[in-house]
């Protein structure tokens, strides 16, 4: 029986088969949920007798595509040899050679642009030079790697189908969802609004601006809380959600939330979240997959994970708990909700930090008028399936109000011109400091510096001749002040770059004159990573840089440089297992630098996050993303477990070893030490307690130890039920825990413990 593929898919196979026979290459991109993955296996299963090289980031993606293939009624295909880039890479050319490869598909192709993946990939193309080429993904572009397309990179722009997440809407592949707006938090707005209108002097202003605040506050007052909008618009009471978070931190304080937020739905919440961006590799991401117990709602709490090659099929809708999002990361993460052929309704909580935060789904929504408008041009409306969905904006008219108190708390220009005049009559010249604040409560330093700007075309907005004429009547110099200092500082560097050649200056140079020539170029490349102070860094003063030398990257070198340590520590050692104290023979400390990696990439640290090349790069060599606590714990952990599979229990003999010396006795009683200090996180708690854990044994062990006295020194293993010993009720206790044993209510220990006690008393009244 042949899987059969959606149309859309269908379409994008004959033209990929077409686009192969004549280039010998071609490449797709349909947004995720769409099935494309179906499009290699149909690829595979009308050619069995060729070999297929199929390539995926991880091999539980591919699993998981293959899994559904098979669901869909596609045989198993045997014809296809499988390897993850990581993989690929650390193949020598003998291996590569061993493939031979009719046809090669590239799954995720977009993150062949990772160094070292893109290598291993470069490798087996030339080996095998002949074989025919098939990329799929979501996304061609790689949007932090300086909007690199991978589709022209390596299918010289020989794409055979390309449909966004907006098209594949419009055209009805994937349901449209429901999607709600909201905020969940509002103080720090209305605290920054009320001392923006006490410093406002202008009586007028001021008294508008207050009964706007005050519509505000009542309208945010009674806008309906988290705990209303969800029990409103949550369709599936008992189903399955995403919870996208920006930051471990950010992640627990969410977390600690959802009772409140969740408690009209359900009170016994099924919680489970992903740190880690292979989500396979989380054993609470695989028991949020297995949990089928539809009388609970259950909640997925992830950062980065899933946003990805991972789609699961039951789930009913993704929250976005975002301060800030980048509309490529938002497509992706909406679209863990989306599948082709599903014909429920997903709903979409965009749930944002603060009212002035607030945004739409306009990058979805425009992609859907631009594929209207396409095939309206071509008369094909029926290819036109829906055009809109149901956005829910919950704080409509909370933003509407917020956005007419900014505009009173906004002068107009004839009345901070009147402002300047004023300076100028009292200083004799227009050189406001930029923070400068008139008596009334003006800023009129920042409407001097836009002023500037707009008359420069940097800013939006327009001066008529007569406005500058005004301006120049009281003194305005147009030059901007930052140009001066910008002058003074890029002399600084023509200077130095005549003297050294070059300029890598350090952090510390000071040129002559007590120019801080080193902490400027360092802000300067901060500013330029970041992507902010574009009116300072213009593309002209950047190319003045670039053309005597200037090294944009020098962090990317440091990066490089402990980058390559840790390759040559890999190649040693075999894994990236560094200990936090080791330096290598350079004096580089890669212990710290990989402890470092892992904060900055669950940002749990300040610093520049990592970039997806740079995690690929370091997953390509062995990085273990958890630290080495949670390494040792996590061994420790399975060796336990081990053992209760082995003895029903965790009544651990504080003296075992293992057979691979795991001192696992000693860590059984760290454990409960911890447990007792309160020192020990609830998910341990509960992963240890899940296989038998006992944290206090000293009750039972103490009446143990009292009926053993006994027995001992009566030489009998019956205890009368009224003996009472150090305040215990001895005999009474053995009792109950002779039924219990007969009821296979004991532990196997304490089972072990009370049959050797009576056989030792035995013994002992035979012998006397």
């Amino acid at each position: 029986m042949a899987a059969e593929l959606y149309r859309h898919n269908q379409t994008a196979y004959e033209a990929a088969l077409s686009l192969l026979e004549r280039t010998g290459k071609a490449a797709g991109a349909h947004p995720t949920g769409t099935g494309k993955s179906f499009i290699g296996f149909k690829l595979c299963e009308e050619h069995p007798g060729d070999y297929v090289c199929w390539l995926s980031p991880s091999s539980y993606i591919f699993q998981t595509q293959t899994e559904n293939w098979m669901a869909a009624g596609g045989a198993e295909l045997q014809n296809i040899r499988f390897f993850t880039y990581a993989k690929l890479m650390r193949m020598d050319e003998e291996e590569l050679a061993r493939i031979k490869p009719e046809w090669v598909v590239l799954d995720e192709f977009h993150r062949c642009g990772a160094g070292l993946w893109g290598q291993g990939v470069k490798r087996l193309l030339a080996c095998h030079s002949k074989a025919k080429l098939l990329g799929l993904t979501a996304t061609n572009i790689r949007y932090l790697d300086n909007q690199r397309d991978m589709a022209a990179e390596l299918f010289d722009g020989n794409i055979a189908s390309e449909i966004s997440l907006g098209d594949a809407i419009v055209r009805g592949i994937l349901s449209p969802p429901k999607y709600v707006l909201s905020v969940y938090s509002y103080q720090k707005d209305m605290e920054r609004l009320k001392e923006r209108i006490r410093r406002t002097k202008s009586r007028r202003a001021r008294e508008a601006a207050q009964e706007y605040l005050e519509a505000l506050r009542r309208a945010l007052e009674k806008a309906d809380g988290l705990d209303v909008i969800f029990d409103k618009h949550m369709p599936d009471r008992c189903g399955k959600y995403i919870v996208f978070c920006s930051g471990a931190e950010h992640m627990r304080k969410m977390m600690e939330l959802s009772a409140e937020w969740f408690e009209r739905i359900d009170r016994n919440l099924h919680i489970y979240s992903v740190y880690a961006s292979d989500p396979s590799a989380s054993r609470s991401f695989a028991e949020f997959k297995a949990d089928d117990d539809k009388s609970h709602l259950r909640l997925l709490y992830c950062i980065d994970a899933l946003n990805e090659g991972i789609h699961l099929d039951d789930i009913n809708g993704v929250i976005l708990l975002r301060p800030t999002v980048s509309p490529i990361v938002f497509k992706q993460q909406i679209g863990r909700a989306l599948s082709a052929g599903k014909k429920n309704h997903a709903v979409i909580f965009d749930i944002v930090l603060n009212i002035s935060n607030l945004c739409s789904i306009g990058a979805v929504e425009e992609e859907m008028q631009t594929a209207a408008a396409y095939y309206r041009s071509l008369g094909e409306e029926e290819a036109i399936v829906q055009e809109h969905f149901q956005i829910i904006d919950e704080v409509q008219d909370c933003r509407i109000l917020f956005e007419k108190l900014g505009d009173v708390l906004t002068a107009s220009w004839t009345v901070m011109y009147e402002q300047a005049k004023g300076f100028y009559e009292e200083n004799g010249n227009l050189e406001v400091p930029a923070r400068y604040v008139t008596e009334e409560g003006y800023s009129l330093g920042h409407w001097i510096y836009n002023q500037r700007y707009i008359r420069k075309g940097v800013l939006d907005g327009a001066l008529t001749a007569e406005q500058i004429e005004k301006l120049d009547a009281i003194g305005m110099r147009w030059d901007v002040l930052a140009d001066t200092g910008w002058e003074k500082y890029y002399r600084a560097a023509l200077q130095y770059r005549e003297e050294h050649g070059d300029l890598n200056v350090p952090a510390r140079y000071a040129a002559e004159g007590g120019v801080a020539l080193g902490q400027w170029m360092s802000t300067l490349r901060t500013w330029e990573r970041a992507g902010v102070r574009p009116k300072y860094l213009t593309p002209e003063r950047k190319s003045q840089l670039e053309a005597i030398g200037m090294i944009w990257d020098k962090m990317d070198r440091l990066w490089e440089r402990n980058y390559q340590a840790a390759c040559a520590y890999y190649r040693n050692h075999g894994d990236l297992d560094v200990p936090s104290s080791y330096a290598d023979e350079d004096g580089i400390r890669l212990g710290a630098w990989i402890s470092r990696m892992r904060k900055l990439r669950f940002g749990q640290c300040r610093g520049t996050p990592l970039t997806e090349e740079q995690i690929d790069r370091l997953n390509a060599v062995g990085m273990v993303w958890q630290k080495r606590t949670d390494q040792s714990w996590g061994k420790h952990f399975q060796a336990a477990r081990a053992y209760a599979n082995e003895h029903g229990n965790l009544l651990v003999p504080a003296s075992c070893v293992t057979a691979s010396g795991i001192k696992l006795g000693a860590w059984i009683q760290r454990q409960r030490l911890l447990y007792k200090k309160g020192a020990i996180s609830i998910d341990r708690v509960r992963r240890l307690e899940a296989i038998g854990m006992v944290w206090d044994t000293r009750p039972w062990m103490r009446r143990f130890s009292l009926a053993e006295k006994y027995c001992m020194e009566h030489k009998t293993d019956s205890i009368p039920q009224n003996c009472v010993m150090e305040g215990c009720w001895v005999g009474k206790w053995l009792a109950v825990q002779r039924r219990m044993r007969s009821e296979g209510r004991l532990t196997g220990e304490q089972g072990r413990l009370l049959s050797t006690l009576e056989r030792f008393a035995r013994e002992k009244i035979v012998s006397f």
